[in-house]
């Protein structure tokens, strides 16, 4: 049976010079059964897509909720817009409410500053003992998709020199990263008894995790991509994301272990993609060692790829992956508009026009020659 998936994007909303304005509970307000919710800053508004099996239809659902995103955005003389960080200074604004203001009261500045617009995809496990053993072993790869879906490297009007600067301003959290293998599921939630003993984090809905297991559904939820901004990125993500689920509870159930790498070295990994995306080396997630982004990306569909052939996904990975690999991240989008036109402002004004662009029809789809990472 193929997993059942579904995407959370979170945008933000901008005027007509690219500025961040404080819009996102008259978004949610506006919304109705389309899928809006407002955030803890006023500047973003969040889509939920349904869940799905087959990628046309979560496809269609992410086209359709970025669309309504964004009509509710004009209907108040905003945009909606796929920017994991605002390219311009934006003084944030707090959403009303006691969760919100205790948030700001204990964490500072990282509370205040915390603007980020991430992609979360959610997919179904059958028990949490399955979900924890997920977990432990998706983890070597997740770096891998932030390096995919890096969009973000403009920080109040600088070039932060990080692919994905989202990723260093979200990892301010206490409880933001990688973790260590869980082992089992009991082991998991005495983790997050023990975090939640310390009074650091206000609640459950705070454990940061890169994934973990969803404390609303019977879902893993990999939290750690950047929004993208191309629909097409973020089916793509969707697709990589479920085939490592279903490769992960494969070899738990045929006793095979996790690759035992430590939290400290994924953290060193997601740094690596954080800072270069696709444009530099990556991480090896068996060795720790530097190698080619290619090779590391040609490595993660290799390792699904009987699953997602199974499923009849493998085409429509191979293209949209292909896609990335030959026009590049969302980050080295902005920053080649950035150099054409010299203007922030038109990194913001193109990227409005690209995150209503709708997903790729699926009759298009031609599967490029991608090697296998073992013939490299």
């Amino acid at each position: 049976m193929t997993r059942r998936l579904g995407v959370e994007e979170e945008f933000l909303i901008v005027d007509g010079a690219g500025h961040a304005v404080p819009l996102g509970p008259a978004l949610d307000a506006l919304g109705g059964d389309s899928g809006l919710s407002s955030e803890m800053k006023q500047e973003q508004i969040e889509t939920c897509t349904l869940p799905h099996v087959g990628l046309p239809a979560l496809a269609r659902d992410i086209t359709d909720r970025r669309r309504s995103a964004d009509a509710a955005a004009r209907s108040c003389g905003a945009r909606s817009v796929a920017l994991a960080t605002s390219p311009l200074p934006v003084r944030t604004t707090t959403t009303p409410g006691l969760r919100y203001e205790q948030m700001v009261e204990r964490f500072g500045l990282t509370a205040v500053e915390q603007l980020t617009c991430g992609c979360h995809v959610h997919v179904e496990i059958g028990s949490e003992e399955e979900g924890v053993a997920v977990l432990d072993r998706i983890r070597v790869w997740l770096p891998v998709l932030l390096a995919i879906t890096a969009n973000s490297p403009y920080w109040n009007a600088a070039d932060s020199g990080f692919a994905s600067y989202r990723s260093q301003a979200w990892n301010r959290w206490p409880t933001a990263g990688p973790c260590e293998v869980f082992g089992s599921a009991k082991a998991y939630h005495a983790q997050v008894r023990e975090i939640l003993g310390s009074g650091v984090p206000l609640d459950r809905g705070q454990i940061y995790f890169d994934a973990r297991l969803s404390h609303r559904h019977p879902t893993v939820e990999v939290r750690i991509a950047d929004v993208c901004l191309f629909a097409d990125d973020a089916v793509l993500l969707a697709a990589l994301v479920r085939g490592l689920v279903e490769t992960a509870a494969r070899q738990w159930r045929n006793g095979e272990r996790p690759v035992p790498a430590s939290a400290q070295q994924l953290r060193l990994a997601s740094w690596q993609a954080g800072r270069y995306g696709l444009d530099g080396d990556l991480l090896d997630p068996l060795t720790g060692r530097p190698w080619a982004a290619f090779d590391v990306v040609m490595a993660l569909v290799d390792s699904i790829q009987s699953v997602l052939k199974e499923q009849g996904d493998l085409s429509t990975v191979e293209f949209l992956l292909f896609q990335v690999l030959a026009r590049g991240t969302g980050a080295a989008r902005q920053r080649s508009i950035q150099m054409q036109e010299g203007s922030l402002r038109e990194v913001i004004a193109d990227a409005v026009r690209i995150t209503n662009v709708p997903v790729t029809p699926f009759r298009d789809f031609t599967p490029p020659l991608l090697p296998s990472a073992r013939t490299l």
